[in-house]
């Protein structure tokens, strides 16, 4: 499994979690924020992933 599957894994399990979470105690509970905040991170970790991949393409083409 390449390591961006992995991280797509957990990032649809957070989503999952964070709804879950929201709907259940509200949007601006403390623990929907830090799920949020946690998902966050790991869509930016996400992105730079990719544009680095695209960088790497690019520089073979």
């Amino acid at each position: 499994m390449y390591p961006s599957d992995k991280l797509l894994k957990q990032i649809e399990f957070l989503r999952q979690q964070m709804t879950s979470v929201a709907l259940e105690k509200g949007f601006t509970d403390i623990e929907s924020i830090e799920i949020s905040q946690e998902l966050d991170r790991l869509l930016n970790i996400y992105e730079t992933m990719k544009d680095n991949e695209t960088m790497k393409c690019n520089e073979t083409n």
